[in-house]
């Protein structure tokens, strides 16, 4: 018989099982009556491993597919022009300031020095 905490072990290496228990697939009774009958390195597993990578992949894709390129191109344009923007400021300021600090100072003369 396999011990409870053998079983939390399994899930934990195994997370996304919560997945079926959470959809009502399957239970954790039934998941650790599996895992009691079989053991953690059957076949059986397999299926559970399969669907799960199949149901990701179609999320995946799902994804993808709600993506508007239109919209993330315009986004990185607006982007980019403010990085233009910032760059041309720094640039300008640091022209401006090299240049009166290079500048000599002018001697001034108080009270008839």
């Amino acid at each position: 018989m396999a011990s409870k905490e053998d079983f939390k072990e399994f899930i934990r290496i195994n997370p996304t099982f919560a997945s079926f228990v959470n959809s009502g697939e399957m239970t954790w009774q039934k998941f650790y009556e599996m895992f009691d009958l079989y053991g953690p390195d059957s076949n059986v597993w397999d299926k559970f491993k399969t669907v799960n990578k199949e149901r990701e992949t179609t999320k995946i894709n799902d994804l993808l597919k709600n993506i508007d390129m239109d919209s993330i191109k315009e986004h990185i344009s607006s982007a980019q022009k403010a990085l233009d923007l910032v760059q041309e400021l720094t640039a300008k300021g640091t022209t401006a300031s090299a240049s009166v600090v290079d500048a000599p100072r002018p001697l001034n003369k108080f009270f008839e020095d």
